[in-house]
């Protein structure tokens, strides 16, 4: 730091059983490309949801949701060609003068320069403009409360999450559940990460996930009453280590991923116990820390890593690879 992402210079951050158990069978979740979704999709939500993300809460975000950036973005009449446009110059030039949403701008500041693809923002952009994008419960008021001060139309509908699903437990599956603390979690990291990067610089952000991020993800699981953690194979922090279940449940996203299939939570129950797990992937804010040296990462950075962690396995990545799971753990 996706996204968020982790930007994540983050998101990387272990469970082990010889009980009886009820495991689900990866034999009912076959790694077939019946219907794949749209590539656009699949990269919003790995490089977006990082600082935009529905699901967040409102003190939590690091930047608006993606149905605003849409709703403000897409005059009527527009053209797909003509929005797609418009991304492309707010993402190549992101400052206060180019800026349509100067609300966004005055709580989160000015966006961090991407350097993303122009090819990965045009199926972002496709996805945006064709589809019905997922909004907060609170957002539709919001919008029309300063919709005279809006110049976009807010062309393309949302959709709203339950509010009994977004915050009644009871309501929720396991799924549900587990992903929401993984997410909120994400949010909260991404929150402080973020902020760090846009008022101090990368290093400042490396230092903050080395002395921040464990405090900051066990305060969350206190809230969640639950245990959250970030695991992985090639781990920065040792402590990160994935064990043998969670790098099953890492090779299975990555065989889903490898074949795109939109990614589900797994989810498992041992002696009373939901473990959930979800897939942390990467995105171009990441190859700022995990990227590969000289290239996607200054030396600068790689000496301060290699500083503070001198075990690093958490190099070499490029864009779109699984780089870690969530293991979230709840009483059933």
């Amino acid at each position: 730091m996706k996204h968020l992402l982790a930007v994540f210079a983050l998101s990387f951050l272990l469970f082990s059983c010889n009980n009886s158990k009820k495991e689900i069978s990866y034999a009912s979740k076959k790694v077939v490309d019946t219907e794949s979704p749209h590539p656009g999709k699949t990269l919003m939500e790995t490089n977006c949801y990082v600082c935009h993300n529905p699901t967040a809460n409102h003190e939590d975000r690091v930047g608006p949701p993606m149905i605003a950036v849409k709703k403000h973005y897409l005059i009527e009449g527009m053209s797909k060609e003509e929005f797609t446009d418009a991304i492309q110059n707010w993402i190549a030039n992101p400052t206060e003068d180019n800026a349509k949403m100067p609300g966004a701008i005055r709580r989160f500041g000015i966006m961090p320069k991407q350097m993303f693809p122009e090819e990965t923002i045009r199926l972002i952009s496709e996805y945006l403009f064709e589809n019905d994008i997922e909004e907060p419960e609170w957002f539709e008021e919001h919008f029309n409360s300063e919709k005279g001060q809006h110049k976009g139309m807010g062309k393309g509908k949302g959709m709203h999450k339950n509010q009994a699903k977004a915050d009644g437990e009871a309501e929720m599956t396991n799924s549900e559940r587990g992903l929401k603390y993984a997410l909120s979690t994400k949010a909260v990291l991404g929150k402080n990460l973020m902020g760090t990067i846009q008022k101090k610089g990368t290093i400042a952000a490396l230092d903050f996930c080395n002395v921040k991020a464990y405090p900051l993800t066990d305060s969350m699981a206190q809230v969640n009453n639950a245990t959250i953690k970030r695991v992985t194979d090639k781990p920065r922090n040792q402590n990160n280590q994935a064990n043998a279940i969670e790098l099953k449940h890492m090779e299975f996203f990555k065989n889903q991923l490898s074949n795109a299939v939109e990614i589900e939570p797994v989810v498992s129950e041992i002696n009373d116990k939901i473990h959930v797990y979800y897939p942390i992937i990467t995105n171009e804010m990441c190859l700022q820390c995990h990227g590969k040296p000289n290239q996607t990462m200054s030396k600068e950075t790689l000496a301060r890593i290699t500083q503070l962690y001198p075990e690093d396995k958490a190099l070499g990545y490029n864009i779109n690879e699984i780089r870690g799971v969530w293991s979230i753990t709840f009483d059933k």
